[in-house]
């Protein structure tokens, strides 16, 4: 244990697993990263479902720099033309009339400070999120997750108020025959939700338009139309997390874009610097940026708009405009044509759902529709599905767990080309095979 310690330098790494040691990585190039014996392996988790350029994008390294000479920190409370040019592109490419840019430094906190300004503006308390969901790591973003491996982590100590739950349009959670009756059921779902929580009690709705590491479900056709028209009617505000689903993951620059619905309030983060630097925010309608702005908001975080990071932001901004996300838009279609292979193939397979670069394989036990094993309810019993990860990594293909791990995300850059799509599925599939063999 201590020549472990030394070896990764003292650091406890992020979702500390004792039993799980993770791979050095010190180097990367588009879609492939490399460790520190030289191996490679193609990266089809974005490191994070955050690296959507890639790695080493020259374009935005060269901006890093040049923002750190000319001047690498400006407090938050006061101007900067490099965070004032990040914001005003960030209004261009944001959907409808949302304008208003609030930086903050993580996904968690975007979420958080969505939820505060949401509050404000409401004079309102309660939030509704999924159950089944993740926004966040944090106290206020913990209590907005549905997934109870953060959420119960979070409040064995102690615990937030003001956030209550629905049902995710997935059909195992209603009892629906078509994908309009499963939209029409979860939407009504939500209703109920709202209207016994009391509507002048709720100031937002959050939800992520495709799930993420929930597992990269898309909701049912109608149901986002449904849910802002209830949210209209009792006067709540929608808010989008496109933490992950930003910046051309789901093949449009947000996610709510794919589903031709308008937000309050959208939250960014991981891809809007393809995470050469950490940066997040919220994108804000214009008549709440107006509210807030005829007052005082009296909170901040030193780091948020951090200049380096709005250079790198800016940066990667152009360079998904002028090329990947039409790249990442090309190669979709062979990528989920790939997976639903996988899904022909083994019984094993039960789901693929996503969309565009955003990917989930669904397992169970094909003679009892069941998962091999539910972490969540059995956390202690050997889990297959990490089995299949772990036999990609050694062909040399990382992929991602979802919440909960029943299935394996699938995520690559958006620079990923055909070529490695097909490298890396094809190392999935054998992985599937080594572990469940011809099931």
């Amino acid at each position: 244990m201590a020549n472990e310690r030394l070896d990764a330098g003292g650091v406890i790494q992020h979702w500390y697993d004792a039993d799980a040691e993770p791979i050095t990585i010190v180097e990367g190039n588009d879609a492939t990263v490399y460790d520190d014996a030289g191996t490679a392996y193609l990266d089809f988790l974005s490191q994070l479902y955050c690296c959507n350029a890639g790695h080493s994008n020259e374009q935005i390294v060269s901006a890093i720099a040049e923002q750190a000479e000319r001047i690498p920190y400006v407090s938050s409370a006061k101007h900067n033309d490099t965070r004032s040019r990040l914001a005003t592109d960030l209004a261009e490419i944001a959907p409808g009339s949302l304008s208003d840019v609030f930086f903050a430094i993580s996904g968690s906190e975007a979420n958080e400070t969505a939820v505060q300004i949401a509050r404000t503006v409401q004079d309102a308390p309660t939030i509704l999120t999924r159950w089944q969901s993740y926004h966040g790591g944090t106290y206020g973003s913990g209590a907005l997750t549905g997934d109870p491996g953060t959420r119960k982590t979070l409040e064995r100590r102690a615990a937030t108020t003001g956030v209550g739950k629905f049902l995710p349009p997935l059909p195992g959670a209603f009892d629906a025959e078509t994908p309009e009756e499963l939209a029409a059921q979860a939407a009504n779902h939500v209703e109920f939700v709202l209207r016994n929580e009391g509507p002048d009690s709720v100031a937002a709705i959050v939800t992520e338009p495709i799930g993420g590491t929930s597992g990269a479900y898309p909701a049912p056709p109608g149901y986002f139309e449904r849910l802002r028209e209830i949210c209209d009617e009792y006067d709540v505000l929608l808010i989008s997390d496109e933490v992950i689903t930003g910046f051309g993951r789901c093949g449009e620059w947000f996610g709510i874009e794919t589903e031709d619905v308008r937000p309050d309030l959208l939250t960014f983060a991981k891809g809007v610097t393809s995470a050469y630097a950490p940066l997040a925010g919220v994108i804000a309608d214009e008549w709440i940026g107006e509210e807030i702005r005829g007052g005082s908001y009296d909170l901040g975080q030193t780091f948020a708009g951090h200049p380096v990071a709005c250079a790198a932001g800016e940066a990667a901004i152009d360079v998904y405009r002028n090329e990947l996300i039409d790249q990442g838009r090309q190669v979709a279609p062979h990528l989920e044509s790939r997976l639903h292979g996988l899904e022909e193939r083994f019984d094993v397979v039960d789901t693929v759902r996503g969309r565009g670069l955003l990917w989930s394989v669904v397992f169970a036990d094909p003679e009892t529709g069941e998962p091999f094993v539910h972490p969540w309810v059995d956390d202690d019993a050997d889990n297959p599905v990490a089995d299949v990860r772990s036999e990609a990594q050694d062909r040399g293909a990382l992929f991602g767990s979802g919440r909960p791990d029943v299935q394996i995300i699938v995520a690559p850059p958006l620079c990923v080309t055909r070529e490695e799509i097909d490298e890396a599925i094809d190392a999935l599939e054998a992985s599937i095979e080594a572990v469940f063999g011809d099931l």
